[in-house]
């Protein structure tokens, strides 16, 4: 266990002897005094004994905010920002994962870790009882509500209903500032729930409503198509880190620079388009029509996707969602500008690829599988991922050339040519003739392959939802990629856990199959 850190030094005091005069008794202690000075001089900070160790503690909870497991690999927002620090301060990272917030508090009360990262509002309790690193994000208390229940318009409404909440909370402490105006209010205070798991009991109307924050709910909602999101319970809070509530500064110094250093450098803006980038891009009515063409359609052509993606080295379930974007799974879909089939192709690319008959659902699928890799090898090799892969999916809506364009602006402009959270930002400059006349090639409605991408990635995160754990080649993660191209070395630490967690994942597989989306 993480030792307990000191809190400070006792000594106690003896009756002075008969006859030491106050001048002699002054010389006789002054050693002992000085003594006791350069030792409590000498003590090392926090930042001295993590370095000493080698190792930053950081208690978390699972949350898909914050930690969670893909591909056997620890990823979340939260977990890379600590990885991150972890890194700038040359240690090991080592994550305790407990199931609650009560449990987490009880790791900073007892200094059993150095930090808690866990996507935590800073709420006025919060702020008294511990010391907080920097803002970096913010989230609010909000009511998510079953489709069948009528909308609360306000506080008192919830009064009578069905309510969970997840114990300890942000979200809870809310409830509890609410309460003190309205006794009436009760709910189910959760523990070992997370909110996956309590919006899927929304969801099967098993609850009313739940309370939780807004990151969470922007995060999961596609997943379950009838839940609402309802009342705000309180204005936007800040985000940040928590410290034991006793302690020198070192380590909070540390974090400011961190913080202050990923902002200047664009760092945290990449995580954060890795991470919640594209969550705007599925509305209740998306969500409904993919539910029904996943019963639906693609049944029929799964196995063709998985073939088509095994022999090109992608992962099936990324290929099945540029299908679906390209013509919700339709083998005989046609557009205005000529391109048809499945997968959409053009007439000159069908004639690159070898696709003779582009209604064909499996010539298409193939084709699309195969147009796609050849995309994904031409992207510059200092394009890592999961960025290639978002270069990629652009390149196939819009023509590489008309990419290349894009990353030419971004370059002239001082901005990252390598990077899709610069790049997407010029890709609609090109329909504008002050920029595209500047271009190679020309015109382009270039704000279409922002939304494509973006789009497809929803999709795609839905799609790994109801198939996890599948044995795929490219596995394209929100925070890298499962493949040959991952760079050596840059294998995040495994963390260690409070208890086996095979349960939980076990519960969670359950949820998937039990198909939330309905």
């Amino acid at each position: 266990m993480f030792p307990s850190l000191p809190d400070g030094t006792m000594r106690s005091s003896k009756p002075k002897r008969p006859g030491l005069t106050p001048g002699l008794a002054v010389r006789l202690a002054a050693p002992a005094i000085l003594a006791l000075v350069l030792t409590a001089c000498s003590q090392p900070t926090t930042l001295d004994r993590i370095n000493q160790e080698g190792v930053l503690h950081v208690v978390m909870h699972p949350a898909s905010t914050v930690y969670y497991e893909e591909n056997g690999e620890p990823s979340g927002f939260e977990y890379e920002l600590v990885r991150r620090f972890a890194d700038s301060l040359g240690v090991e990272l080592r994550v305790e994962v407990v199931d609650d917030f009560p449990e987490l508090y009880q790791r900073l009360d007892e200094h059993h870790t150095h930090l808690a990262a866990s996507g935590l509002a800073l709420t006025p309790e919060l702020r008294r009882r511990y010391r907080h690193g920097p803002v970096y994000d913010r989230s609010r208390p909000v009511v998510v509500y079953n489709a069948e229940v009528d909308r609360p318009q306000a506080p008192s409404d919830l009064i009578g209903m069905d309510v969970a909440v997840r114990a300890g909370s942000a979200a809870e402490q809310q409830l509890e500032r609410i309460r003190g105006t309205l006794p009436e209010l009760a709910w189910q205070s959760e523990s070992n729930q997370d909110p996956t798991e309590l919006l899927h009991r929304v969801n099967k109307g098993e609850l009313d409503a739940i309370v939780i924050n807004s990151r969470e709910l922007e995060n999961n909602q596609v997943f379950f198509s009838s839940v609402r999101d309802g009342l705000a319970l309180s204005s936007p809070r800040p985000v940040g880190w928590l410290l034991p509530p006793e302690g020198d500064g070192s380590l909070m110094q540390a974090a400011r620079d961190y913080f202050r250093e990923i902002r200047a450098n664009g760092t945290q803006a990449q995580l954060e388009e890795r991470f919640f980038g594209h969550l705007d891009r599925l509305d209740y009515v998306g969500a409904k029509t993919f539910t029904t063409h996943l019963e639906n359609r693609l049944p029929d052509y799964r196995k063709t996707f998985e073939e088509a993606a095994s022999a090109h080295d992608l992962d099936w379930r990324l290929l099945a969602a540029i299908g679906y974007q390209e013509s919700h799974w339709e083998p005989r879909a046609v557009s205005p500008t000529g391109v048809r089939g499945l997968m959409m192709l053009t007439l000159d690319t069908a004639a690159l690829i070898g696709v003779k008959n582009r209604l064909d659902p499996e010539a298409s699928i193939w084709g699309g599988a195969r147009f796609f890799r050849r995309l994904h090898n031409r992207i510059p090799d200092n394009i890592t991922e999961p960025d290639r892969t978002w270069f990629a999916l652009a390149a196939y809506n819009v023509g590489y050339g008309h990419l290349q364009d894009a990353r030419r602006l971004a370059r002239r402009d001082g901005s990252n040519p390598d990077r899709w959270l610069d790049v997407k930002e010029y890709l609609p400059l090109l329909a504008q003739r002050k920029y595209y006349t500047q271009t190679r090639y020309g015109y382009a409605r270039g704000y279409e392959p922002v939304l494509y991408t973006q789009n497809i990635r929803r999709y795609y995160d839905v799609l790994k939802w109801m198939f996890p754990d599948e044995d795929t080649t490219m596995a394209v993660t929100e925070n890298g990629v499962e493949s040959p191209l991952e760079e050596p070395g840059d294998q995040p630490s495994r963390p260690r856990k409070t208890r086996e967690q095979t349960a939980s994942g076990d519960q969670r597989r359950e949820l998937r199959r039990a198909s939330p989306l309905l």
